[in-house]
């Protein structure tokens, strides 16, 4: 196995299983406070990896830029109608959630949803597990980068499938294991991308517009409008702005170093 193999493995792995076990933890801790705010950072590292990292890397490799600003486009657009369809992002019910449902009402939503989540993660997890092979390939720097802003978004995500699958009727260590084998799917996602990009090199600054578009549109049309509903709370405008900041300034100071060598 290459060195860059082994490393793309042990990401997809630190960015499906390890974040499901965290969410896991935090589920059960009910640190909601924790979560919200992990949403604000994630924004920032998701927006300053697609920015400052992925996107300056496709365009710098000599392919046709007209062709990558399409690829960019095109790829937003597929996202919108991928989620118009249901297919890209999936509803998470929970009881409890402040709407005034009969008891029982959350729970019977979230039963038909149960193998839905599943389904839907496992298909999600393995294009993530591509697109982390993709920035690996690019730069093992900006692989790792890329993981890094990958698994803080899968967290808050797992939270939300970990509620679903409880309500669904799964016990804790079901929903646990099941989230777990569809973590695993990063890996084989990883594996995949690597065998086809290795041999396709001419595709790859244009899986990583693809990777960044799906960043951008996860932060502007998933992450951000939850935030702007949560600032109803005293003072908690300055922690998403200081987190989401905080957030690129990670990414901008990995960039600045990683520049340096």
């Amino acid at each position: 196995m290459s060195s860059t193999l082994a490393a793309i493995v042990a990401a997809t792995l630190l960015s499906g299983a390890a974040s499901v076990l965290i969410a896991a933890w935090l589920s059960l801790s009910l640190l909601a406070a924790v979560v919200q705010r992990l949403v604000s950072l994630s924004a920032g590292l998701l927006l300053g990896s697609a920015i400052l990292n992925l996107l300056p890397e496709a365009f710098e490799s000599g392919a046709d830029l007209r062709s990558l600003s399409w690829a960019l486009l095109v790829s937003i657009i597929a996202f919108f109608t991928l989620e118009k369809f249901a297919v890209l992002r999936h509803s998470h019910h929970h009881e409890h959630d402040g709407h005034g449902h009969h008891h029982g009402h959350d729970r019977d939503e979230a039963g038909p949803a149960g193998l839905v989540v599943l389904v839907g993660d496992t298909i999600h997890n393995t294009a993530d597990g591509v697109m982390i092979a993709a920035a690996f390939l690019a730069d093992p720097a900006l692989g790792w980068i890329t993981t890094a802003a990958i698994a803080a978004h899968e967290i808050p995500q797992e939270i939300g499938d970990f509620i679903v699958l409880i309500n669904a009727g799964y016990t804790r260590r079901r929903a646990l294991v099941y989230n777990l084998l569809s973590g695993a799917a990063a890996v084989l996602g990883g594996v995949v991308g690597y065998l086809a990009l290795e041999h396709g090199r001419a595709l790859l600054p244009y899986v990583l517009v693809v990777a960044a578009a799906s960043f951008v549109y996860v932060a502007l049309a998933d992450l951000i409008p939850g935030l702007h509903r949560e600032t109803r709370r005293d003072g908690e405008w300055f922690w998403q702005f200081a987190l989401m900041l905080a957030g690129v300034g990670i990414i901008a100071l990995s960039t600045a170093l990683l520049d340096a060598h």
